[in-house]
C-alpha cells in the first residue's frame, strides 16, 4: 500500500472535488461553531461534535480533507469556547491535545476507511473478473468448431472484457486475427510475441502480450490492450490456448472420421465391384476351357485363346485381392487362430507359386526344428504369396529369391529377399498404402498397388508388423512379424 492509499487519497478524485469535500466539512464545523456559541455550549460537547465531523470527513473523503477540517475545528474551539474568548492561544496545552486528538483520529479512521475501500474495490474487481472469465469459458464452448477459431475468440474477448483491441496469432493456421482498434504496424504484435517466446507488458499504452501454451508447447500468442490485471491476463491466455487446442483436436478428429468414411465407402465399392466381376470371369474361364477342349484351332486362334486365359487369370487374381481387402476391412471379420508349422506354410505357398517363380531360383532358410505359429493360415498364405509375387515381378532376371523364417524373442519372422531396383526411403512406408506404387518401379511391371496393403492389414489383424529394407548393394527384403500366440491378449 503506497502513501496515497495509506492516507486515504483517491487518485481518481479531481482537484475540484477535493476542494468541494474540504469546504463541505468546513461548513459543517462553522455551523456547529455558530450553534454551540449561540446556545452557550461548554467546550467538551462542542469538541465531541467536532471530533465526529473529523471522523466522518476521514471516512467519506480522506486524510487530507480531514486534516484541514480538524485544523479549523481546533481553531474554532480555541477562539470561541476556551477562555480568553476571541483570542488564539495555541500555546495552551489543551489546544495541542485537541488538535492532536483530531489529527490522530483523522489518520486512523482515514487509514481504516481507505483500507476498507481498497479491499472492497479489489473484491469487486475480482468478482467482475471472475464473471468475465466464466462468461468467456462458457462462450468458448459454444463457438463454431467448423470455422476458424481466431476471429471468434478475438471478438468474444473484446466484447466481454471491453478491451480496446485484441490480436491472436495461431501457429496451426499461421494467421493473426485482430479485433478492435490497432494502430498502423501493430497488427503483428501477437506474432512478434510468439517469435520472441516471451511475455511482456507496456504499461504506458496498457498493452499486454502473453504466449499461448499447452503443456510445454507454444501454440500462439495473444496481445490485448485494456485495463486488465496480471492474474486475469494469465487466465485469459490459458483459456484461449485451451480453446485453440480444442479446435485443432476437433479438426484432426473430423479429418480422421472423414478418412474412415471414405475408406469404408471405397471398401464397399471395391467389394461390390469384385463380386460383379467374378460372375462374368467365371463364365469366360469356363468358355476358354471349353474351347481348348474342342481342338481344331489354328496357331493364331490358340495364341488368342492363351491370351484370353492369361488375362482372365489376372482379373480373377485382382478380384480375389479386392475381396480379401474388403474382408480385412470389415468390422465383423474374425481371424482364425489355428496352430501350424511355418515350414508347411512356406512349402505350400512355394508349390502354388512354382510357375510364377520359374525365372528365379528360390532359396529356403527355415529351421529344421518345428517352428510353430498361431493364426489364420489363409491370410498368412496370402501375405507370403504377395511377397513372392513382388519378388518375381521386380527382381532382376535370373537372380535368386530367398525365403527365410526364424524365431525372434516372442515373435515369428518371415522374410522374402530379392535383388532388384532399390525402393526409395520416402516410399518404404507408402508402398503399404492402398493403390500407391513407387515411382522408381511402377514402370517395371503392371500392378494395382493393392497387394501390399492387404499384407499390412493381415499383419495388423494378427497384431503383427510389416516393413521393408532396401538398398542397391544388398537388395530388397520384405519382413512380416507376428506373435507366436497369434496376438491373443494384445
Amino acid at each position: 500500500m503506497n502513501i496515497a492509499n495509506l492516507f486515504g487519497a483517491r487518485n481518481h478524485t479531481s482537484r475540484g472535488q477535493l476542494i468541494g469535500e474540504t469546504l463541505a466539512g468546513c461548513w459543517v464545523i462553522a455551523l456547529f461553531t455558530f450553534t454551540g456559541y449561540v446556545l452557550h455550549f461548554n467546550p467538551a460537547p462542542v469538541g465531541f461534535l467536532f471530533l465526529l465531523v473529523v471522523v466522518c470527513e476521514a471516512i467519506l473523503c480522506g486524510f487530507w480533507q480531514a486534516s484541514v477540517v480538524s485544523l479549523l475545528a481546533c481553531l474554532s474551539l480555541d477562539y470561541f469556547f476556551y477562555p480568553p474568548l476571541f483570542h488564539f492561544t495555541v500555546n495552551d496545552p489543551q489546544d495541542w491535545v485537541a488538535l492532536g486528538s483530531f489529527e490522530i483520529s483523522a489518520l486512523l479512521v482515514s487509514r481504516l476507511s481507505s483500507r476498507e475501500r481498497l479491499t472492497s474495490r479489489d473484491a469487486q474487481l475480482q468478482r467482475t473478473s471472475m464473471e468475465q472469465l466464466y462468461e468467456l469459458s462458457r462462450s468458448t464452448l459454444l463457438i463454431n468448431l467448423h470455422q476458424s477459431p481466431g476471429p471468434q475468440l478475438t471478438q468474444l474477448i473484446q466484447r466481454i472484457f471491453a478491451a480496446e483491441g485484441v490480436a491472436i496469432f495461431d501457429v496451426n493456421s499461421g494467421q493473426c486475427d485482430v479485433a478492435g482498434t490497432w494502430a498502423e504496424g501493430e497488427q503483428d504484435l501477437a506474432k512478434e510475441c510468439y517469435l520472441a517466446q516471451s511475455d511482456d507488458e507496456n504499461y504506458a499504452t496498457h498493452t499486454y502480450r502473453r504466449l499461448l501454451r499447452v503443456g510445454d508447447d507454444s501454440i500462439g500468442a495473444i496481445a490485448i490492450r485494456g485495463d486488465l490485471g496480471r492474474l486475469v491476463l494469465d487466465a485469459l491466455a490459458s483459456l484461449t490456448a485451451v480453446t485453440l487446442d480444442r479446435c485443432v483436436v476437433f479438426a484432426k478428429e473430423t479429418a480422421v472420421e472423414a478418412a474412415h468414411q471414405s475408406e469404408r465407402l471405397r471398401g464397399a465399392v471395391l467389394d461390390s465391384l469384385a463380386h460383379a466381376v467374378k460372375t462374368p470371369l467365371t463364365a469366360i474361364q469356363a468358355a476358354t476351357a471349353g474351347l481348348s477342349e474342342v481342338g481344331k484351332l489354328n496357331a493364331a486362334q490358340e495364341e488368342l485363346l492363351a491370351l484370353v486365359e492369361d488375362e482372365a487369370s489376372k482379373l480373377s487374381l485382382l478380384s480375389t485381392r479386392l475381396l480379401q481387402t474388403a474382408e480385412l476391412e470389415a468390422d465383423e471379420m474374425s481371424v482364425a487362430r489355428d496352430e501350424f508349422a511355418v515350414r508347411d506354410l512356406v512349402e505350400a505357398v512355394l508349390e502354388d507359386q512354382r510357375g510364377r517363380m520359374s525365372g528365379h531360383p528360390v532359396e529356403v532358410a527355415v529351421p529344421d526344428s518345428p517352428l510353430m505359429v498361431r493364426g489364420d493360415r489363409d491370410l498368412l498364405s496370402m501375405a507370403l504369396t504377395q511377397f513372392l509375387d513382388n519378388a518375381a515381378k521386380y527382381s532382376f532376371d535370373g537372380t535368386a529369391v530367398k525365403v527365410s523364417a526364424w524365431e525372434s524373442h516372442a515373435e515369428v519372422m518371415l522374410a522374402v529377399h530379392n535383388f532388384g531396383p532399390a525402393i526409395p526411403l520416402t516410399d518404404r512406408e507408402r508402398i503399404f498404402q492402398r493403390f500407391y506404387r513407387s515411382e522408381g518401379t511402377r514402370h517395371l511391371a503392371a500392378g494395382t498397388g493393392i497387394g501390399l496393403s492387404t499384407v499390412m492389414m493381415a499383419a495388423e489383424a494378427h497384431r503383427g508388423h510389416v516393413w521393408v529394407i532396401s538398398n542397391a548393394e544388398e537388395g530388397t527384403t520384405f519382413y512380416f512379424s507376428l506373435p507366436q500366440n497369434g496376438g491373443n491378449g494384445q
